[in-house]
Order: structure tokens, then sequence, then C-alpha cells
């Protein structure tokens, strides 16, 4: 993986096989908020102009953003590393809720990517301290009540994408035995093929 372009259609790829626990630091690493302009695999904003009136409200930024390179590693190190979750948490406690766009709309908070990697210890750290839960990470959990009234009210819900486009269905299997009631009662909802996950299989050997 090292010196390799690992673009987000990549990490999504790396994600499914569970590789992404092993080199999701190493390679993103590299894209950091410091990196050059010229560096085409830093993070870039996209081009925007308005053609439209600007909003009436003019924000005053009377305090500094939380770090981009620190709100990124903390939502990578919230896949796979409890330990630095916590000690990132304790030095920037703004960083509970960041979400970062890895591109194209692809938004991700570390409670999200703790979530579709079945990483139930990160969750439930991440939902002591006050983090925002979503369906997917009540689907992850087993938590049949809020997922069945959240699809009651908005059925759409059903084919709702998590990052990287990970689904509800996907994150009820990474739950295992204890999401085992929240997947069927998705499949009784809409049936879908439900494909193995890797690392999951990796993590029974």
């Amino acid at each position: 993986m090292a010196g390799t372009n690992f673009s987000r259609r990549k990490f999504t790829a790396a994600a499914s096989l569970g590789l992404i626990t092993t080199y999701a630091p190493q390679a993103f690493a590299r894209q950091d908020a410091g990196a050059a302009p010229s560096d085409k695999n830093g993070p870039r904003e996209a081009d925007f102009q308005r053609d439209y009136d600007a909003p009436s409200f003019k924000p005053s930024w009377k305090k500094a953003q939380v770090n981009r390179t620190m709100a990124q590693d903390f939502v990578i190190y919230a896949h796979s590393d409890l330990p630095m979750v916590k000690k990132l948490l304790t030095r920037e406690p703004g960083l509970l809720n960041a979400t970062l766009d890895w591109g194209g709309g692809d938004w991700e908070t570390a409670l999200g990517g703790a979530s579709h990697m079945g990483r139930r210890d990160i969750v439930e750290y991440l939902l002591e301290q006050g983090g925002r839960p979503d369906i997917f990470c009540f689907t992850m959990l087993g938590m049949l009540e809020p997922v069945r009234s959240m699809l009651e009210l908005q059925p759409a819900l059903i084919d709702a994408k998590g990052p990287h486009g990970f689904s509800l269905h996907f994150h009820a299997q990474v739950g295992q035995e204890k999401s085992k009631k929240v997947l069927n009662y998705l499949q009784s909802v809409k049936e879908v093929e439900l494909r193995p996950v890797p690392f999951l299989r990796k993590k029974k050997n």
C-alpha cells in the first residue's frame, strides 16, 4: 500500500475487504491539510463562485476552527484505535462531532467510521462523550426500536447510504449477533443479497 495513490474509491474497496483497520492511518496521513496545493493526493476544495445572493447573516468566526489534520486523524483512528480516539478527544473535545468530506460529498464522522467497522467499543465511548447517533449507529448496535421508528417515519431510509456508501444492511452485518434482529427486520422491509464481510471472517479465525 505504501507509495500508492490511495483514492476515495480505493478506500471504500479497502474498507469492504477489512483492510482499513490496517492501512487507514498510513494511507490518509499523506492527505493532511498541510499538503501543498500542488500535491495531487492532498485535500482540495472544489471551485465555487456564488451565482445567488449571499446570506444576510455574516458569521463572526470569533473562534478558530478545529484543525483539519487533527479532525482527519481522529476520524481515521475511530475506525480501529480506541486509545488514540481517547487521546485526541482529551486533547481537543471539539473533535467529537467533526465531519470530513473525503471528496464528492462523502461525509464521515468518527462515530460513522466506528459504526461501519463494527467497533462497538469505540461507538459506545463516543456516545458516552455526547456523540450524535444516527440510524446507521443504531443499526450496528442492534437497537431495533429506534431503527424501526425511523423507517416508519421515513420508509425511504431503507435505501440510505452511510459513509462510503455503506448500507443499513451492511451496518447490521458488521454488528454481528447483537444486530441480528435488526438485520432480519431490514430484510423483511427490503430483502437484499447479503455479501460476506471479509474482515468479520478474519476476526473469527
